[in-house]
């Protein structure tokens, strides 16, 4: 039984350090994590007291019986390999969802002993809260720290795959209409107007919203740089590569930029502050409070805030406006991406199609009958 030192990459590119082990039992050979850091008193700890009693277990036929990690041991070898390849508002993510759903019902079990109806129950307990979509997005969490453990080679199955996902039910877009849109920025105060009227004239993503600083904003060429997106108080770049990109300030959004300058331009910060003067921490407390707020003055059903976005895309498309620039505006990878959200939306004019066509076709048919034959 050998120690040695395994390195993963952390989230800020240094070079991590774990103590492993390798060992051979029965002419096969294993590696397993001790969960500890690389360090003078963890190194004493691992030879001095770990190692020997493995090495008495291994001897006595124990060390297979209880050598496998639980899942919340385990977890936090998991998070810290994808902690340099994750975005790191991701990596929050994935740890709330965690901390919330996984770790309270799953969290005590060995790895190797969690079997198909655990995973069944797990997702019936949960659903009791959650969404079939959002327990999609937790079971990827977890699928991901078995996998991890199974390239470990610390178990050898995964029993995800043996239970079904309940079907998502289809989220429907509801855009809001043009006289909507003017109904909520009426009914809208102070600053909030201002923020509406960014998700609505230029298909922003929340966390861009929030995320906007005043040195984007370029009111002299009438363009926004989107550079940075907040989520959970994680300041990161925007969710692709695509998403980082210069958008068109139209002429519908620059009265009220103007307005939110006067309101916050002195701080020479972000574009909206709380009320402490620092960025908003999360979207939620703008949604939960003032947007909620504003759809019930208004008479309006609840919607998700994120149908700000929506709405500027279908908008635009039913009015004529270009796909390319209106993928650029979400940035979105491609106009593809644009097309298979929202393609029911493009406008479609009531003139007969292939018209340019009927004459030919007429001439050719007549040409092809028979002077002394009735046609029909």
């Amino acid at each position: 039984m050998k120690i040695y030192i395994k390195k993963v990459k952390s989230s800020n590119g240094d070079i991590k350090e774990w103590i492993w082990i390798r060992f051979s039992h029965q002419g096969k050979n294993y590696r397993k994590t001790l969960n500890l850091e690389n360090s003078k008193a963890n190194m004493r700890l691992a030879k001095n007291e770990i190692m020997p009693t493995l090495q008495l277990k291994l001897l006595n036929g124990e060390l297979f019986e209880k050598s496998v990690p639980t899942v919340d041991e385990y977890s936090k070898m998991s998070f810290e390999i994808h902690s340099s390849t994750r975005k790191q508002s991701t990596q929050t993510d994935y740890r709330i969802s965690y901390e919330k759903h996984i770790k309270p019902y799953l969290g005590k079990k060995r790895l190797d002993t969690i079997k198909p109806s655990d995973i069944a129950l797990w997702q019936n307990k949960i659903l009791e809260s959650v969404s079939p979509r959002r327990l999609k997005a937790v079971r990827a969490v977890l699928s991901t720290i078995i996998q991890d453990a199974m390239r470990d080679e610390l178990i050898v199955r995964n029993p995800l795959p043996l239970v079904k996902l309940p079907r998502a039910d289809k989220v429907e877009i509801e855009p809001f209409s043009i006289s909507e849109i003017f109904t909520i920025l009426e009914c809208a105060k102070e600053q909030y107007k201002n923020f509406y009227a960014l998700g609505f004239f230029s298909g922003l993503r929340s966390g861009e919203m929030i995320g906007l600083k005043w040195e984007d904003v370029d009111f002299f060429r009438k363009e926004i740089s989107i550079k940075r997106a907040i989520k959970m108080g994680v300041v990161s770049t925007p969710k692709t590569l695509n998403s980082v990109r210069d958008i068109d300030m139209i002429d519908s959004l620059l009265p009220y930029l103007e307005n939110q300058y006067k309101i916050t331009g002195k701080y020479k910060s972000y574009v909206f502050l709380n009320e402490h003067q620092e960025n908003f921490y999360d979207i939620k407390r703008i949604r939960d409070t003032h947007w909620k707020r504003v759809l019930k003055e208004c008479g309006f059903k609840y919607r998700p805030i994120y149908h700000t976005r929506h709405t500027f895309a279908t908008i635009m498309l039913e009015n004529g406006e270009d796909i390319l620039w209106i993928s650029n505006m979400l940035g979105h990878t491609d106009s593809t991406m644009t097309l298979s959200r929202y393609a029911k939306y493009i406008k479609r004019d009531e003139r007969k199609r292939a018209s340019f066509l009927e004459k030919r076709v007429a001439l050719n048919s007549t040409e092809t009958t028979p002077s002394n034959q009735k046609v029909g």
